[in-house]
């Protein structure tokens, strides 16, 4: 049995579908135009660009603490195993950069690992800071963030993302193991669960959803807008993803084009595109929040015309 509250809210909703249709493509035009926004591009040629120098030195990272507490190469196993929702050109790519720090002796992947670090910090907080700057200029947003304060919510969203990153992966390869270990028949059936592109659509979903909650706008975005953008956003990203594979592998050739840069661009075009995934999910809650404010009922105002006002009078 539903709350009273919940109930008489379902009963004054209106169930028409042309006016939800309606309603549906009246955001989306407006999400849109919100994202083809003249300075739009900008943030995504800069989340781009810091995204392509912090990736690698965050893989040297991975396999430098790999080395130090253990197997290395089951760091590869894992990359490898993310890496089938990349597309062709930037999975190939991401697994050579992984076989190639495996390879690498124990010294020279530790006093690469520091370098890297620096590197890595450096283009990560760098490209957050032109991710939530995009997001906040898409938002409208009125009040922004100091120069301190934008920069400490910059890191705190980086490390939680890192942090987010680490539980999905380890929850991930613990049921891979775990099934393949101890032969758990529950999980053979619901291959799906042990899918990348279902742990990869559950990460990108619930970490979207919290920057768009949380990290765009000063007050926090109502859960409704920050989820449907979220999934719009995790559900672009993994449409590009297959698109440009596609693209690249049925229609168009770059190799005649580019030559031996074809998958350099291929990994630039699909940067550029889960940005702009994210950018959409960004400029989609802000208007399912604006569709939400004007469909709520607003407090009445009493007519005061005609009352004349009291006016207290004291005694001498």
């Amino acid at each position: 049995m539903l709350p009273p509250r919940i109930l008489s809210r379902l009963r004054s909703m209106d169930w028409d579908p042309t006016h939800w249709l309606r309603m549906g493509l009246l955001v989306l035009g407006r999400a849109l135009t919100r994202l083809w926004g003249r300075d739009v591009m900008l943030y995504t040629g800069g989340v781009s660009f810091f995204v392509m120098l912090a990736i690698f030195p965050a893989l040297a990272i991975l396999i430098g603490l790999y080395s130090l507490l253990a197997d290395p190469a089951q760091a590869a196993a894992e990359g490898r195993a993310l890496s089938t929702v990349m597309p062709a050109g930037v999975r190939d790519i991401f697994q050579s950069e992984l076989m190639r720090l495996v390879q690498t002796p124990h010294v020279a992947m530790s006093t690469q690992s520091g370098l890297a670090l620096v590197v890595a910090i450096y283009a990560s907080h760098r490209g957050f800071k032109a991710l939530l700057a995009g997001l906040s200029f898409i938002h409208d947003e009125d009040e922004p963030h100091g120069f301190v304060g934008f920069n400490l919510l910059a890191g705190a969203v980086l490390i939680a993302t890192f942090a987010a990153l680490g539980v999905i992966s380890a929850i991930f390869f613990g049921l891979r193991i775990m099934g393949s270990a101890f032969e758990l028949r529950p999980l053979r059936g619901v291959s799906w669960l042990l899918s990348e592109w279902t742990w990869a659509s559950v990460g990108l979903t619930l970490g979207l959803s919290l920057i768009y909650r949380f990290a765009m706008s000063r007050r926090p975005v109502v859960w409704r807008a920050s989820m449907l953008g979220g999934l719009a956003a995790a559900a672009l990203c993994l449409f590009a993803s297959w698109a440009i594979a596609f693209y690249v592998e049925q229609i168009a050739h770059l190799g005649a084009t580019y030559g031996s840069l074809a998958t350099v661009i291929v990994f630039l075009i699909w940067l550029s595109w889960n940005v702009n995934a994210i950018f959409f999910g960004g400029a989609l809650a802000t208007e399912v929040e604006l569709a939400i404010d004007a469909s709520s009922p607003k407090p009445a105002i009493p007519d005061l015309r005609g009352v004349r006002p009291v006016v207290s009078r004291s005694r001498n």
